[in-house]
This record gives structure tokens, sequence and C-alpha cells, in this order.
């Protein structure tokens, strides 16, 4: 099957694109394009077209995960159209076929998945306080560096339950509440995604001469946790 018919059984992809003119009003309104190399409007574009070559090649970019899938070009294209839908579709077949190695920014799906995913999966929670490591966030500064080091004193401070049973912010999650999220991954297919994406990161981090002995392989999760080329804001 060819990529574009690929993109068409997935529902956002259906519901995302319907006639786009090209008009450019999705890029004016988008708050990526403001910051990022990226441009919505070319996107819509390229799957439009329907050209296979120029979609693989979108597909393995960067551009397709500069997107917060904030859903801004949804309220103004004329046409009902978002590409932010497109964008959820691109980044699932690029997932899928192991594309999403092929950028700086693809490559950190890795750790998106072993940091946000797993933390949804099994704490309930995307983003935890421990999470926040001063060596892999040196822009948090000396005060975000403190606060990490005595976490559980701050967050107590401020009357939030951290990893406490009961109510209150950042409270531990009833075992029944992550049963639930469990089976919601399992049925819809989350955990063979995530399978997917250990997969072909296994496979770029052996290509790029990084271990994969270790299962962590931590030094490709370094590297693509730090490594930034300096070409994805605009000019």
């Amino acid at each position: 099957m060819q990529l574009y018919e690929q993109l068409t059984q997935d529902i956002r992809f259906e519901e995302g694109l319907n006639s786009c003119m090209n008009c450019g009003i999705c890029t004016a309104i988008c708050p990526a394009a403001e910051f990022y190399d990226y441009d919505p409007r070319m996107i819509a574009g390229i799957v439009q077209s329907k050209d296979e070559s120029q979609i693989e090649e979108l597909l393995k970019s960067d551009a397709i995960w500069y997107c917060g899938e904030c859903m801004s070009c949804k309220t103004r294209c004329p046409r009902g159209n978002c590409t932010g839908l497109i964008i959820m579709a691109l980044r699932s077949l690029s997932q899928e076929l192991g594309f999403f190695t092929e950028s700086e920014k693809g490559r950190q799906q890795l750790v998106i998945k072993r940091v946000i995913g797993e933390n949804i999966v099994y704490r309930g929670y995307c983003i935890l306080p421990e999470n926040l490591i001063p060596e892999l966030h040196p822009e948090q500064g000396p005060v975000g560096e403190w606060i990490f080091e005595n976490r559980k004193e701050v967050y107590k401070r401020v009357d939030a339950n951290y990893c406490g049973e009961g109510t209150g912010a950042l409270r531990k999650i009833p075992k029944e509440s992550l049963d639930e999220i469990y089976q919601i991954f399992e049925i819809t297919g989350g955990f063979e995604r995530f399978d997917q994406i250990e997969h072909f990161s296994k496979l770029k981090a052996r290509s790029m001469g990084f271990s994969d002995v270790d299962e962590e392989f931590t030094d490709y999760i370094n590297h693509t946790y730090t490594t930034n080329n300096g070409k994805h804001n605009r000019p």
C-alpha cells in the first residue's frame, strides 16, 4: 500500500484534510511556525498532492515534530481543514514505518516514550518532579536544582500530596485507575506502538555506532536528548 493510501486509513487524516486551497492562514495563526522552520500550509499541500516521494521525505523530516497540536489551525481554516490532525496521522505512520529515526526531532520519540509514555501508564502522570533532573535541564538554573534536591519538602510546603495516599496534587494514583489506563493502552495498541519505537530506535542506535547491548542504550538516549544541530528555528 502506498504512503498516501496508508494515511487515508487514519481517521484523523480523513477529518483533517478536506480541500486545502493553500491560503496560508494555518501558517499565519500557528504558534510553532513563529519560531520553528515550519510551514503547516506546505505540509497540507504536500499530502494533498499525493506525491509519494515528498510524503516519504516529510515522514523522515523534523517538520512533522514541530507541531504542538494546539489546533489553532482548525479555528481559522476557511475550508475546515486541520493541519494538526494531519500531523497526528503523519507522526503515527512515521512511527509505524520507523521513519521517525531519520530526523533529529523524530529520534526524541524514544525519550518521550520512556518518560511521558511510561509515566502515564505506570504512574498516571505525564511528568513528575523526579523527571526534572538538573543535568538534563540546565535551563532551570540553581533554583530548579535546589527544588529538585529538596522536592519532597518543597511540595509539602505548597500543600501537594507528593506520592502520598488519598487526595491532593501529585498524589499516588490508585491501582484501579492505573489498571484502567493500562487497559486503554492494551486495547488501543499503545503498547504495540511503544514496542515499535523501541525496536526502530535500537536499530538506529546500532547504525549510528552506539551500543545496543544494554537494554537502556543510555548513550544513544543522551545523544537524542542533548543534540541540536541549530537548524530548527526560523532564520
